[in-house]
């Protein structure tokens, strides 16, 4: 069984002037190619951990994170010879991905069986094997375990039929589809995810600017809330239930990256990192007993702090939290599942500034119930509460999401074209007043608004900082420098 080899690969993914972000990523996307953003392939780094144990000889390749070519990454496919291949996809990635599938075929032939996962609700159906015959499985859903038996089962030369969480081809290779596998509930019987096999120093999530090199850790999985927009939980888990790992096993994790492997900041992209208050004070407690002064950043929901809660995560080292607001509009945040308390999440959002933990807002537009006026109302709230990083983004209906059918349902989906499913580009739904342009108009108008805002910032901050006394002293001394100074920053204009 040793002897058989697995390679776990995120396709290349690109477009001019832009770079796509797919493994790792809850929403599927293109970064323009000044950025440097880049989630961590969690899925793909677990599943080849818990291969690895099992003896199989494996390696992984992230062609979107090392923004490789095409003709690249199938080199270094075709070096490795793998027996089985698997491949994350997306749903706005698919054509690409699906290239990808094909150029393989072509270039090492069929002796690699070829299997598929990832965020793309329709190839967790038989009909998708049908439609794409170069594709040998599908992974339903979480896939460390389907993958394990299915790389077990082809090292023995055994049938791939009735595996959990695949589909597959019968023996007259006719498409079948086994139920969903159940999700894995205790987390912490897996293994670390394999960062060993990738370029660690490609991965870039840094909230607040947490120093650098930083990695990303999950603490949980999952998440009990029902937001009808979020994919991971519908498509990828495929239900609510939230998962804990153990918070003494956290933080012997993020011990070791940060005193073993030199990583200076960790981020937890969790789904909702801070559900649980007696589990977010044990892990900030074992934080403190280890002496693990360490900067860290987590992605969390405003309205399940209070201020216990967050002082103790001040003391044990969070510099910074993202928090997603999505609408400032009640009924908006209701309709979509969210129900999120607005009051609690603005007095929290204040609690979080007075601390000095600096804090990331998203927002999305286009959700059920959405006008020109909420979206401006939501803008004005987001200048308002003045944090340090925003998102604006436009709601996107993966398939597979209750957003999608809801919409589907009312016939407010304007487009099938899964490569307008960005959620920035391109908007692909309509509200009962808004039609997809002028959703994406006020996106876009949000963005600029926020970039002037910034903007106006950066310049009284710098303002502050140059007249301090010293500077002042030094004004005196050179007052035609002092005044060159004033205008770099936009304080005073050179006379017409």
């Amino acid at each position: 069984m040793s002897a058989m080899k697995v390679l776990l690969g995120n396709p290349p993914w690109r477009k001019p002037g832009y770079y796509g972000v797919r493994a790792g990523s809850r929403w599927p996307h293109f970064e323009h190619q000044s950025s440097r953003y880049m989630p961590f392939p969690f899925h793909l780094a677990y599943a080849a951990a818990v291969l690895e144990r099992d003896g199989f000889e494996v390696r992984m390749v992230d062609g979107c994170a090392e923004r490789i070519s095409d003709e690249a990454y199938l080199d270094r496919l075709a070096a490795f010879d793998p027996d089985l291949l698997i491949h994350e996809i997306s749903t706005i990635s698919l054509s690409q991905d699906l290239r990808i599938v094909d150029a393989v075929r072509r270039r090492v032939g069929n002796r690699p069986r070829i299997a598929v996962c990832g965020l793309h609700v329709l190839a967790f159906e038989p009909e998708f094997l049908r439609l794409n015959p170069a594709v040998d499985f599908s992974f339903i859903g979480e896939y460390e375990q389907t993958a394990l038996e299915l790389a077990r089962r082809l090292a023995s030369g055994t049938s791939a039929d009735g595996i959990a969480g695949l589909v597959y081809r019968d023996a007259e290779g006719d498409p079948r589809a086994a139920p969903r596998r159940p999700l894995c509930r205790e987390l912490d019987t897996l293994p670390w995810p394999a960062r060993h096999l990738l370029p660690m120093d490609a991965y870039h999530d840094t909230p607040g600017g947490i120093p650098e090199p930083s990695v990303q850790m999950w603490a949980s999985r999952g998440c009990p809330f029902r937001c009808s927009f979020c994919a991971w939980p519908q498509i990828v888990y495929g239900n609510r239930l939230y998962r804990p790992r153990d918070p003494i096993k956290v933080v012997d994790e993020m011990e070791h990256l940060v005193r073993e492997e030199g990583f200076r900041s960790v981020y937890f992209d969790d789904d909702t990192f801070n559900i649980g208050k007696e589990r977010i004070l044990a892990i900030c407690s074992e934080i403190r007993r280890r002496r693990l002064d360490i900067p860290w950043a987590a992605m969390a929901r405003a309205d399940l702090m209070d201020r216990e809660m967050l002082r103790a995560l001040k003391e044990a080292g969070l510099r910074a939290v993202k928090y997603g607001v999505e609408s400032i509009d009640q009924g908006i945040l209701d309709r979509c599942g969210k129900q999120m308390d607005l009051k609690k999440t603005e007095a929290m959002i204040r609690k979080t500034r007075r601390l000095g933990i600096l804090y990331h807002l998203t927002f999305t537009f286009g959700l059920p119930g959405e006008t020109r006026e909420t979206i401006r109302r939501s803008v004005d709230w987001c200048l308002r509460m003045d944090p340090d990083t925003v998102q604006f983004s436009v709601s996107t209906p993966f398939p597979g999401s209750r957003f999608y059918a809801e919409l589907e349902s009312r016939k407010q989906i304007t487009s099938r074209n899964w490569e307008e499913y960005d959620g920035f580009f391109h908007a692909v739904v309509r509200t009962e007043s808004l039609g997809p342009e002028e959703i994406l108009e006020e996106r876009n108008a949000a963005a600029k608004t926020w970039e002037a805002h910034a903007a106006r910032r950066a310049r009284r901050r710098a303002l502050r900082r140059y007249l301090t006394p010293r500077y002042a002293a030094a004004a005196v001394r050179s007052p035609r420098k002092a005044l060159r100074k004033l205008r770099e920053l936009g304080v005073m204009k050179r006379p017409r």
